[in-house]
């Protein structure tokens, strides 16, 4: 009885932890030039400085500072002010690569290319579809990539 009662509990702490993850707040940087710091306050020093609309993962949050993680694997701390929820996705392939990504006129290989994209380059969400993210940027330039190439939400 006590074996069964002890796998009930290890197998919802389990479902707990892997739904939490699979549900990750994700949040976009609002602005230019915002710093990620050391830790959560402006005392810290600055490790790096995202632009506008930069996708990235909350890991923790603590006193309006929240630990971020960017599609890089880089982490740090951001004022929780200077954050939105709404969805931005970034280049995550051919890093090093002067590759460039195919944007498409709609959601499949088989639309025209209407533009390219580097990795690193980070784009507005307008919607996914069946493995496709429908994207804009700031240039003007909307389309469709391939979700499997981009990381945000």
């Amino acid at each position: 009885m006590i074996k069964k009662h002890l796998f009930i509990i290890v197998f919802l702490v389990s479902l707990l932890f892997f739904v939490s993850s699979a549900l990750a707040k994700m949040v976009s940087v609002v602005g230019d030039n915002v710093n990620l710091r050391s830790g959560p306050g402006t005392k810290y020093s600055v490790k790096w400085k995202y632009g506008s609309g930069f996708p990235l993962k909350v890991l923790e949050e603590k006193g309006g500072w929240l630990k971020v993680e960017d599609f890089e694997g880089d982490s740090g701390w951001l004022y929780e002010k200077l954050t939105s929820r709404n969805g931005h996705m970034i280049v995550k392939v051919h890093k090093n690569q002067n590759k460039k990504i195919n944007i498409r006129s709609g959601p499949g290989t088989k639309y025209n290319i209407v533009g390219k994209a580097y990795y690193g380059v980070v784009f507005k969400t307008i919607k996914q579809q069946n493995g496709w993210a429908h994207i804009k940027h700031d240039s003007g330039l909307e389309g469709w990539i391939k979700r499997s190439l981009l990381w945000g939400f």
